[in-house]
């Protein structure tokens, strides 16, 4: 099985880590200290060594931040988590929904006399930053930089990780780094740049063609980067990352130390993107900076056809897995299996493929109130048993060489009750019509996701996360700048590729979750005198079959009931000649015609 990682606090280990900071805040004269989910890097996902959210309060999540005071000491979290976190925190910490309550009216209100709030200025972005001081203006609550106090009192921290980085084969990147880094200097010649400061990791693993294994689940090294308009390359990385490596010519390797040195030697306007800049480097360059955002973000979203060939060809192997993980759990009696059973199996099959280098995320398995946890990680102590009746969520994905997956099914265990089939059916509607959707080039996902929510509305439901995020190719499977949710307003562009997963949640009971992964393509031209606007539509990369046990037909219309036949007779061909006999047999059944 994969490796996994743990500092995470127990509930009974919070009042005295916290007591610990509380200490130090007194010895410091401060009323308070932040403490982010995020490390020097910016990005979603964090090492060990940088798990201080976790380690502190107990919450996994990965998103969210902590603000402790003396007398309290708020986690904040969004729609995502405000399960989870009520089992995570225990009494210690305040769950504060976010952002509902942004951070500084909070402040203001639990320090209505003012104080001073400190912050790592390496763990916080400029724009982050720049806003909470906008709101904090008007009031008597200040911001000082400091370094972290998280650190000081945690005497067994993992070492900052030092995993070898290997080469991307251009075979799979499909563009050597020489020509994107010539191609993006273009762009900042063009827009009067003379270079780019890029942190986040997956956009240096991208525009270097390499990939790392700091970070577990995610094939990242981490680093920072200087690009110039002359396409030369600054890059800042510890060297017992890059032994063996030929970045080529155009690349100069430093030690991470002189990282700020060189910053401060930069003319000119510099491009950044002020959402994932650490506050640190922004106050280096100071007027220098360009807020035009990460170079490396648009192309990168933009897959190449390799990337799309690439990705198309795991997603067939890694739907074969699913198909024997879902044919043997089928042939399973109720209440004879746990989540973690479920969970060993798919990594078993999964693991099978040479191509495989990790899991893409740590893999959900959530049965009856456990699936209605949205990112629920089964433990030990979490492990519920598969009973009769129930739902399992089971949400998975893994990093190839040539692509990175990502699939929710959700299954049947024994007989489902009629009020979750009527929420499954509404769900996979949802899911069918953005399937289905045709839209004018220039839409973003803000415009498009509420299709993935009507038939719920239409019943009073919803459920509290993006319709979808964007998905890298062998990188990180939450991929900016693009996604499908009512924030995102980045145009949706070919070569995309995003997940489709809309869900029902109710606490206490049960979840559901359907996903696949959806490449974006321009649309076939349609056979009408009327048609006047270039469209673009999706094709679906992810092939499994989708629980037919839980569907209610009468509430299809024909055009869903066509869609899901359609899509179970390519995944009964696509899948049928790659997995057992017993696989074989099973998925016939699994994708016989409604």
């Amino acid at each position: 099985m994969f490796q996994t990682f743990d500092v995470t606090a127990r509930p009974e280990q919070g009042l005295d880590r916290l007591a610990a900071l509380r200490s130090q805040l007194e010895n410091e004269g401060l009323d308070g200290f932040l403490i982010p989910r995020a490390d020097a890097h910016q990005g979603e996902y964090v090492a060990p060594h940088d798990e201080r959210l976790s380690w502190l309060t107990g919450f996994t999540g990965s998103a969210g931040f902590c603000a402790a005071l003396h007398s309290v000491a708020g986690v904040f979290i969004d729609g995502r988590y405000r399960t989870q976190v009520k089992s995570q925190v225990a009494d210690v910490y305040t769950p504060v929904p976010w952002p509902d309550v942004t951070l500084g009216d909070w402040l203001v209100e639990q320090l209505p006399q003012g104080g001073t709030i400190a912050y790592d200025p390496w763990l916080h972005s400029m724009r982050e930053i720049r806003e909470l001081n906008a709101r904090l203006k008007s009031s008597q609550v200040s911001l000082i930089e400091s370094d972290n106090l998280v650190d000081r009192i945690w005497p067994d921290q993992p070492a900052p990780p030092m995993q070898p980085a290997i080469a991307h084969p251009e075979e799979y990147a499909g563009e050597s780094a020489q020509s994107k880094a010539q191609r993006l200097a273009d762009g900042l010649r063009k827009g009067g740049q003379s270079a780019a400061v890029i942190t986040l990791p997956d956009s240096i693993m991208w525009l270097l063609n390499i990939r790392g294994s700091d970070i577990p689940r995610n094939p990242v090294a981490h680093g920072f980067a200087i690009l110039y308009d002359d396409a030369r390359v600054d890059l800042f990385m510890a060297t017992q990352k890059l032994a063996g490596l030929d970045l080529g010519a155009h690349v100069t390797c430093h030690a991470p130390e002189h990282f700020l040195d060189a910053v401060q030697t930069l003319d000119g306007q510099v491009a950044v993107d002020e959402r994932s800049l650490p506050q640190a480097v922004a106050n280096v360059l100071g007027d220098k900076i360009a807020s035009v955002g990460d170079p490396c973000a648009l192309p990168k979203a933009r897959k190449n056809t390799a990337e799309i060939k690439g990705s198309a060809a795991a997603h067939v192997r890694d739907g074969a897995a699913v198909v024997e993980t879902l044919a043997w759990l089928d042939a399973q009696a109720p209440g004879t299996l746990t989540e973690i059973d479920v969970v060993k199996t798919l990594e078993g099959f999964r693991s099978a493929d040479p191509a495989l280098r990790d899991i893409s995320f740590e893999t959900i398995s959530g049965t009856g109130p456990n699936g209605a946890i949205m990112h629920y990680r089964v433990t030990e102590e979490t492990n519920a048993t598969l009973e009769d009746g129930h739902l399992l969520v089971l949400d998975s994905g893994g990093q190839y060489l040539d692509g990175t997956t990502d699939i929710t099914r959700t299954i049947a265990i024994g007989t489902p009750g009629h009020e979750e089939s009527q929420a499954f059916t509404r769900v996979l509607q949802g899911m069918i019509a953005v399937s289905r959707l045709r839209w004018p080039e220039g839409r973003s996902g803000r415009e498009l996701e509420a299709i993935g929510r009507l038939p719920l509305w239409m019943a009073g439901q919803d459920f509290n996360h993006g319709l979808g995020h964007g998905v890298g190719a062998f990188l990180s499977v939450h991929e900016g700048p693009q996604g499908l949710s009512r924030l995102n307003t980045v145009s949706l562009e070919p070569g995309m590729i995003l997940s489709n997963e809309p869900g029902y949640y109710r606490e206490g009971a049960f979840g559901i979750r359907i996903e696949n992964l959806v490449v974006v393509e321009e649309a076939p031209a349609l056979d009408s005198a009327d048609a006047d606007r270039k469209m673009l539509a999706w094709r679906t990369l992810t092939f499994a079959p989708i629980d037919r046990r839980l569907v209610v037909p009468e509430m299809l219309s024909p055009g869903e009931r066509d869609w899901l036949n359609s899509y179970h007779a390519e995944v009964n061909r696509m899948i049928a000649p790659r997995v057992s006999a017993a696989a074989a047999k099973w998925l016939d059944a699994a994708c016989a015609p409604l």
